[in-house]
């Protein structure tokens, strides 16, 4: 029986990364993104016909419950079921906290952190019932260690780190395993829209962030391709992994082996 995943964040980055590769290895995929419709309706059509998949979009907006719960009875409805769940949806702010913006860190812990939480909540017990599913958070080279003026991302990846390993305990006897991916750096629209910000939170070009702040993590100095977050994605949900629980896997040019 072909499985369902829904991928949060998924029209651009990361997320389409991982709902492409999950289409093309022969998932129905519900994509999720705010945005123009005309633009995510686009981009489904294109994903169809590049995979031959099933995909539905559902414009939930993921900082609401209620838009959660649309999301996943959406879901429900397009496709009949949830199998694979894959949270990705994310937003960042870079500032000194001091300074940081309570209306930004209240997003970010709904958003990062609280979103995941309740997308589980909604679709474990099926999973349970039905003695498969996969649960994979996108969490973070920053749920593993911390960089300076990222105090709601970095709390916010490090809770969903231990989201990770409760539910799959909770899961293990179930035939339910759940797993964080923890990327390094991906030039998605998120990383860009850090350079700026982070350029003035410490002083530097443009430039220097991207050569001295951002690769200078990753030993490789290369950025982390999202379609090798896919691919491990694809792993993650596939039964060759099924014995892979708990754990919080770095994808990130080996930053964390510091």
């Amino acid at each position: 029986m072909t499985k369902t995943a829904i991928v949060t964040g998924s029209t651009s980055g990361i997320g389409l990364g991982i709902a492409r590769a999950l289409a093309a290895g022969g998932a129905n995929v519900m994509l999720n993104g705010l945005g123009e419709s005309s633009d995510g309706e686009e981009l489904r059509r294109s994903l169809v016909a590049e995979t031959g998949a099933e995909i539905a979009l559902c414009a939930a907006d993921l900082s609401r419950v209620d838009e959660i719960e649309r999301l996943v009875a959406d879901t429900r409805l397009r496709f009949g079921q949830v199998d694979i769940i894959v949270n990705n949806a994310g937003v960042q702010t870079v500032a000194p906290i001091e300074d940081f913006p309570v209306e930004r860190y209240d997003l970010i812990i709904a958003l990062n952190m609280s979103a995941a939480w309740h997308l589980i909540r909604l679709t474990f017990a099926e999973m349970k019932a039905r003695g498969w599913g996969r649960i994979v958070n996108v969490a973070s080279a920053h749920a593993l260690v911390a960089s300076p003026f990222k105090s709601a991302y970095v709390m916010s990846k490090h809770a969903v780190n231990g989201l990770t390993k409760t539910v799959a305990l909770e899961g293990a006897e179930f035939g339910v395993t759940a797993n964080a991916i923890c990327p390094g750096y991906v030039m998605t629209p998120l990383v860009e829209k850090q350079v700026p910000e982070t350029a003035k939170a410490r002083g530097l070009t443009e430039e220097q962030v991207i050569r001295d702040v951002l690769l200078a993590a990753q030993p490789t100095r290369q950025f982390v391709g999202v379609d090798q977050i896919g691919a491990l994605a694809v792993f993650l949900c596939s039964d060759a992994a099924a014995q892979i629980t708990g754990t919080a896997i770095p994808i990130d040019g080996g930053w964390t082996a510091h």
